[in-house]
């Protein structure tokens, strides 16, 4: 088949509000995850120096912060970051906010 569809809050979440949509859209390289989470929400500090993964965070809605390697940004609606794989990282909301994260090696 030449393309795959879902909605994302047709897959199950792994964590509250995180929806992989990789599997679902049987994507080979491309990870694809949509947040969809309240106020006070906060990732946990990690890195893809294990798999090489580049990773862009868009914020559609609300208001968030990123950690990056200790240095923090504010992410306003329609920002778009992205952080190279060695690079720790951590995500944290002040509103309740959409985001996607896109990543692939």
């Amino acid at each position: 088949m030449s393309y795959s569809m879902t909605s994302y809050d047709e897959v199950e979440p792994r964590a509250p509000g995180m929806h992989f949509l990789r599997d679902a859209l049987d994507c080979e390289h491309l990870g694809v995850t949509v947040l969809d989470v309240d106020a006070g929400w906060r990732g946990k500090e990690h890195d893809h120096t294990h798999d090489s993964q580049e990773e862009v965070y868009l914020l559609l809605d609300g208001a968030a912060s990123i950690t990056i390697d200790g240095v923090e940004l504010s992410i306003r609606r329609g920002d778009a970051v992205r952080v190279d794989p060695a690079s720790t990282r951590q995500l944290r909301f002040s509103e309740d906010s959409l985001m996607v994260i896109a990543g692939a090696p």
